[in-house]
């Protein structure tokens, strides 16, 4: 069972990838990470994105691809794996098929994070970070006992520029251009499948787990 995740930033996808491996066995391939291992063991691959990346350059869709095809090759993601951000745009969705083709596999479900523009911006302008110890919280959802100050260090909260209201309108346009094409395109596919990212984090996770108990084993996480 293979699924493609995708979710805004703010929609809770980490904790519904990390709920899916945890559930279905099924390892969480990310490119971003992909790259970053690739780039540490100086893999051919790596080398040559390591080469693009030092020059201030985008990763072509190529190199991104054989690292995808090198992921899903190995053992752990024999049964399935979750994709997590990527495709991103239909030449990488197209990419990805045909591999999947050429190695006997299939996309069996995409599911779509989805959450209104509005709640979003709440959820990311409201967080509020301690520069001192890391720990995070939200002026709404989990305020400190203190406004403006960690409950653990005592050091005034800040707010990270990437969840500036401004930036953060910027980066929810960012992926709406991204995505609204390719969820069509996985919708003619007969694999695409919307839910609410809104809600208790449970009840989230039942609406994933209906969808991908109708097209999978269960592992013995569950």
């Amino acid at each position: 069972m293979n699924v493609v995740l995708f979710g805004p930033p703010g929609s809770g996808k980490g904790t519904q990838a990390h709920f899916i491996v945890e559930r279905y066995g099924m390892p969480q391939i990310s490119t971003g990470d992909m790259l970053r291992s690739a780039v540490k063991a100086k893999t051919a691959l790596g080398v040559m994105a390591k080469t693009v990346m030092d020059a201030g350059g985008l990763v072509s869709d190529d190199i991104v691809l054989g690292l995808v095809r090198e992921r899903i090759s190995q053992e752990d993601c024999a049964s399935g794996f979750i994709l997590d951000g990527f495709p991103r745009t239909i030449p990488q969705a197209n990419s990805l098929i045909a591999l999947l083709v050429e190695m006997d596999k299939k996309i069996d479900f995409v599911i779509s994070l989805d959450v209104d523009n509005s709640e979003l911006i709440s959820r990311l302008s409201g967080r509020r970070t301690c520069p001192s110890c890391g720990k995070g919280f939200h002026i709404i959802y989990d305020k400190p006992e203190h406004d403006g100050v960690c409950d653990s260090c005592g050091a005034l909260l800040v707010q990270r520029d990437d969840d500036s209201e401004g930036t953060v309108i910027s980066r929810l346009a960012v992926y709406d251009q991204q995505t609204s094409a390719l969820k069509s395109y996985f919708m003619d596919l007969g694999v695409l499948h919307s839910i609410s990212g809104t809600g208790p984090i449970a009840d989230i996770q039942h609406q994933i787990a209906s969808i991908l108990d109708a097209g999978g084993r269960i592992s013995d996480h569950s």
